[in-house]
């Protein structure tokens, strides 16, 4: 039987709900980065069950962060939909690889990949007005994006966004805004997918989710507000300082835990 929550235990549930909601407003991201470790270390859940609860809590959070890009006009639909169908398929393809391949060494080479595209958000800023201009070569590379986030999703639990921001507005050109709001959007299918798969097996806590997504919806869309008031390269160098807590939390983890 699980132990009942005390008043601090709900307290610190609210509390990273809303921080988390802020975050995945301001960056486009769905929030695990900070929901699965704070799981963890502040309410004691394994590992399993606070991936399950963060993915059922990053639902209603990513549904008002699109709302709020919405109404920015800056979320690309079909590259949104595009991406989901490569994700879904890529989180099959590296949950099955997940016994198969090193994951230091996949853990090590995403660390690189994080720096060389923190370097690239400083030598690109994306213009406001910049949409994706969906040719035939980029609707597949847009689909093998996707594929590629799922994949990363599989094997080191690494949420979209992190990957997904940075090469659409690197890769195809996108504004920042519509990088982030297309990349919420895309996470919906996928976070439900995941959620319904997690609940099967039982590793979601939806009470803890409940709570954290509800408060997640009230900061979401100030975050959206933030995004969009800050200038294009003010937003990069946010979002590489994001990134960089990504990298050095990735580092602490895999040198603490080498194999």
């Amino acid at each position: 039987m699980p132990q009942p929550r005390t008043r601090g235990d709900w307290l610190w549930l609210v509390l990273i709900g809303l921080v988390a909601g802020f975050l995945s407003g301001l960056f486009g991201v769905g929030g695990g980065v900070l929901l699965v470790p704070a799981l963890i270390g502040l309410l004691r859940f394994d590992i399993r069950k606070a991936a399950g609860t963060s993915l059922a809590a990053i639902v209603p959070t990513t549904v008002v962060g699109v709302i709020a890009y919405v109404l920015n006009d800056a979320v690309d639909w079909v590259a949104a939909a595009l991406l989901a169908a490569g994700s879904i398929v890529g989180a099959q393809l590296g949950s099955h690889l997940l016994s198969r391949l090193p994951r230091a060494a996949l853990r090590w080479g995403f660390i690189v990949f994080i720096v060389v595209v923190i370097v690239s958000l400083f030598l690109v800023i994306p213009s406001r007005d910049a949409t994706i201009d969906l040719t035939i070569g980029v609707v597949v590379g847009i689909v093998a994006l996707g594929l590629l986030t799922g994949i990363l999703s599989g094997l080191l639990g690494i949420g979209g966004g992190a990957v997904v921001v940075p090469m659409l507005i690197l890769l195809f050109g996108a504004s920042d805004l519509v990088a982030k709001g297309t990349s919420l959007a895309m996470m919906i299918p996928t976070a439900l997918s995941g959620t319904f798969a997690n609940m099967r097996r039982h590793n979601v806590d939806l009470s803890a989710a409940a709570v954290i997504g509800i408060s997640a919806c009230a900061t979401t869309a100030f975050g959206a507000i933030a995004a969009a008031a800050v200038p294009p390269f003010v937003g990069n160098v946010l979002f590489a300082a994001f990134l960089a807590f990504i990298a050095v939390r990735m580092t602490v983890e895999a040198i603490r835990r080498p194999r």
